[in-house]
């Protein structure tokens, strides 16, 4: 039995307890419909986020900044991300998780009508902001309400369902949202209005899904006293500090391909497409989306350490490709290490999501996900701040010298914390 089978509540496999039982009850196809709803409304949301990815060269060209303003806008998003992660991320687990996914995707049709607005710089640096705010609302309480509506449609079921979609809606989105955008940019008109009107339309679709799925949390007779979300290993999930690392360090390396390959790939190797430069962010998140797929029946151990390698093996891959001024070894740099990040990525959360307990899964959630969200903010803002006084080549190899020190430092403490923690990954192949 692995660790997660240790500790994972009795709720999970049976019905749920009472603070989490759905009042009035539903029959397993509403939750099997509100499952398959939610993750589609969390690909969208999250695809949304990273639309302004390979746009960035023409907001450049249109109002002339530097590729540091890049970093400076990106750095935004990660604020308003942790921002809203640390104040509102845990509020579903008392609020109910419809409430918390309505406000988030309302913010998220805030951040897209300040993009049709105009696209000044300071407007893009608002809604980027706004965009984060939803985003940090949205990951944790999306992958509460999946793991709960898989529980109440197939109680008592393997949790290999809910950690496969949770974590390809998540990362799947982030890569959806580029290269959705590059194609819309490169072959139509309007091309920094259109891929946000598509967006609202979308997003207006997603509100009223919500709405007509179940809920999972009664909200507690006496509304507890609000605090900010607490970070660390407080949350009684053993392992929390390893999924931390883990989290950590993949959102480092979805950062770096996030905020690298526009200017790397229209500036450096000369390629000015748009939809190029999506695709291969596409690549990138597609490679993590397909890895947590094929991996779901391996063993948490194994999984956990073939995420290790492979990110790993990928970013040192990167530093080769960037020196060489390759694209065809840039991209393989990138599908390995988003491959291996996806597979630690879904190792950490399927593990913080099994293992907490259901009154305070949100928050659990939300705890990991400021975690992560950090190295999607530190790292590539870092990138960026040394980019200025080198060339993006240098500074990415410091980058990827960085990760792979991070790295090993999860592996070590992973191998000396004893088999709850090798084990950390998400869930069993059982």
């Amino acid at each position: 039995m692995s660790a997660i089978s240790a500790t994972r509540p009795r709720a999970d496999r049976t019905s749920a307890p009472k603070d989490q039982a759905p009042e009035p009850p539903y029959t397993a196809r509403r939750y099997g419909a509100g499952f398959w709803t939610t993750a589609a409304v969390f690909v969208t949301a999250m695809a949304f986020s990273t639309v302004p990815t390979p746009l960035y060269p023409l907001y450049q060209a249109h109002d002339g900044f530097s590729t540091f303003t890049v970093t400076v806008v990106f750095a935004v998003y990660a604020v308003g991300v942790l921002t809203s992660l640390l104040l509102a991320g845990h509020l579903s687990d008392w609020l109910g998780r419809k409430k918390v996914m309505a406000s988030a995707l309302a913010l998220q049709l805030l951040a897209a009508a300040l993009f049709l607005a105009t696209s000044s710089l300071p407007v893009l640096i608002v809604a980027r902001l706004v965009t984060g705010l939803g985003v940090g609302m949205l990951t944790a309480t999306a992958t509460a309400y999946l793991q709960e509506l898989h529980s109440a449609h197939r109680p008592g079921s393997s949790t290999r369902r809910f950690e496969i979609v949770s974590t390809v809606a998540n990362i799947g989105g982030l890569g959806l949202g580029p290269v959705v955008a590059g194609v819309l940019a490169q072959y139509l008109g309007a091309p920094l209005r259109l891929p946000y009107a598509v967006f609202v339309v979308l997003l207006l679709t997603g509100v009223a899904a919500i709405a007509l799925t179940p809920e999972t949390v009664r909200k507690p007779d006496v509304r507890p006293v609000y605090r900010p979300q607490r970070v660390g290993s407080t949350h009684g999930v053993y392992g929390y500090l390893e999924a931390g690392a883990a989290g950590f360090t993949s959102m480092a390396v979805f950062g770096l391909f996030t905020s690298v390959v526009p200017g790397f790939v229209g500036g450096t190797l000369h390629h000015p497409s748009r939809a190029l430069a999506g695709l291969v962010v596409f690549a990138v998140f597609g490679a993590a989306a397909v890895a947590q797929t094929g991996t779901g029946r391996l063993g948490a151990r194994t999984r956990w350490y073939v995420g290790l390698l492979a990110q790993a093996v990928g970013m040192a891959v990167l530093a080769v490709g960037m020196r060489l001024t390759s694209l065809p070894v840039f991209l393989l740099a990138g599908i390995i290490s988003g491959a291996g990040a996806g597979v630690l990525f879904k190792s950490a959360v399927g593990h913080v999501a099994g293992a907490a307990a259901p009154a305070r899964r949100g928050e659990a959630l939300a705890g990991l996900f400021f975690v992560s969200y950090l190295g999607l903010a530190l790292l590539p803002v870092g990138l960026g701040v040394a980019s200025r006084s080198m060339s993006v080549t240098d500074a990415t190899t410091w980058f990827t010298a960085v990760v792979l020190v991070l790295l090993a430092a999860v592996a070590v403490r992973t191998r000396h914390s004893g088999p709850g923690a090798a084990s950390v990954g998400a869930g069993s192949a059982r």
